[in-house]
């Protein structure tokens, strides 16, 4: 069994504590354990044009700190009493210490934004950097969602044929499992303009194509999870738009860090940037596979 912690980046923020939520949830259903983490962002700019204390973060501010997470851990041992949370204050950016956490967790959490956000920000910078990076599996939760156990709907994961898509699917599927909850598996493609086709050139024949393509990528995860309900869905346009748009009636909705649309030197792709400010459920963004994938 996964012994490996379920990281969480909390600042009491309303974000952070329905992540905190999230998580809770996750960990009764897997009985892994929960590492709570604060970060403080040490202050490294001239003294004498930023007043503060000679020392950061001061004893006082450290000692404030831990009182939040000691906070935060007597009320999810009264929501969730056989979870292990065990709080932790480092030191560091927040960016720079969850991605050195991701490297020993079974998943990170996040809030959308946290107390640093700037208001006019749907997401946060701490996100989306960590999302980029992670070596884990990152959901990122929002307190408008209803992040809850009780969540209806199933999960949504979206494929191009990345590696990074590919590692999405067996997340996807693995989290379908482990929810029994159904797996809807979307791809979407965009057709040239009409004044581009070639004469003889038949969309719907593409598209039937990419859909028996899709179903054969997805018959060979069915072979390995059989108990998973599992549909495909092909649309036209940006699956972006689709992502989000379905998220509204799903739990979950998954996919890779990064697709194979995406401009060279980019670390987060353009859909999961999308579904991370804008999805109605949580959103995870897998960047590496455990495994090649099933084999043929």
């Amino acid at each position: 069994m996964d012994a490996r912690p379920i990281v969480v980046g909390y600042d009491a923020s309303p974000d952070a504590r329905a992540a905190l939520r999230w998580a809770l949830d996750e960990a009764r259903r897997t009985a892994l354990p929960i590492r709570l983490i604060y970060a403080f962002d040490w202050y490294v700019g001239p003294m004498w044009l930023a007043p503060g204390p000679s020392v950061w973060p001061d004893s006082e501010a450290r000692a404030d700190a831990r009182a939040m997470l000691a906070n935060a851990v007597a009320e999810a041992a009264k929501s969730h009493p056989a979870v292990t949370v065990t709080p932790a204050v480092v030191d560091g950016p927040a960016q720079l210490r969850l991605r050195d956490e991701s490297k020993t967790a079974a998943m990170l959490v996040l809030g959308g934004r946290g107390t640093g956000g700037f208001p006019e920000l749907l997401v946060g910078s701490t996100a989306v950097s960590v999302s980029s990076h992670a070596d884990c599996p990152v959901i990122v939760v929002r307190a408008t969602e209803q992040a809850t156990e009780q969540a209806e709907g199933g999960i949504l994961v979206g494929v191009d044929g990345s590696p990074c898509a590919q590692a999405a699917l067996e997340w996807a599927f693995e989290r379908a499992v482990a929810l029994d909850a159904p797996l809807t598996v979307v791809e979407a493609w965009s057709p040239p303009s009409t004044r581009f086709v070639p004469a003889g050139l038949d969309l719907g024949t593409i598209a039937r194509t990419i859909h028996v393509e899709l179903d054969d990528l997805v018959g060979d995860w069915r072979q390995k999870f059989p108990q998973v309900r599992v549909a495909t869905e092909v649309h036209t346009g940006g699956a972006a738009a689709h992502l989000v748009a379905a998220s509204a009636g799903a739990r979950l909705v998954v996919v890779g860090s990064r697709g194979r649309g995406t401009v060279a030197g980019t670390l987060l792709g353009s859909v999961s940037q999308e579904l991370i400010h804008h999805a109605h459920c949580p959103v995870a963004i897998v960047r590496t596979a455990r495994h090649a994938g099933p084999a043929r």
